[in-house]
């Protein structure tokens, strides 16, 4: 994947306002926090492309695991949030910021992105904790997570396109 100067200055915007939204207002959950991370994860595959917004989004949400004390879920948050963002990107269709519609076909890309991260964060947290007991008493938390996201990214999506990059 090759960056333009103009591109890789975007990205790192994007990588950080990943991180200062799922840093920063954090709800605790059992394993971990939700956040509004995933939001900004979904607004960087639409403002930039499918794949630099998976950049974005992955080493976003990454960093803020590292520097929230969270660092046993660097590695899988790196592949899980990749995997969401092209998830979304693929369901989503095309994204060259001719607008995305809130229609089916958008709330099927984040039923299906989010859906991937539940799933992925409670089978990740049962491998890392040895319990799936463990994994499964953060999947209410993170299935709040999943849909509060995706009503933040709805809201912020239309306005939010205007903006040429």
């Amino acid at each position: 994947m090759k960056f333009t100067t103009k591109e890789l200055c975007l990205t790192a915007l994007f990588t950080a306002l990943v991180f200062v939204m799922t840093f920063v207002p954090k709800i605790p959950i059992p394993l971990g926090y939700a956040h509004l991370g995933n939001a900004a994860v979904f607004l960087s595959v639409i403002m930039l492309d499918r794949h630099k917004g998976a950049v974005a989004g992955s080493l976003g949400s990454a960093l803020a695991d590292l520097i929230g004390g969270f660092t046993i879920w660097i590695l899988p948050t790196l592949v899980i949030k990749y995997v969401m963002a092209m998830i979304f990107a693929s369901c989503c269709g095309k994204t060259d910021h001719s607008g995305i519609a809130v229609n089916g076909k958008t709330l099927a890309a984040l039923f299906g992105a989010c859906l991937w991260m539940v799933i992925a964060y409670t089978l990740a947290g049962a491998a890392l904790y040895g319990s799936l007991a463990a994994g499964l008493a953060s999947l209410p938390g993170l299935a709040m997570e999943g849909l509060m996201n995706a009503v933040v990214f709805l809201a912020l999506a239309k306005p939010l396109q205007k903006i040429r990059l």
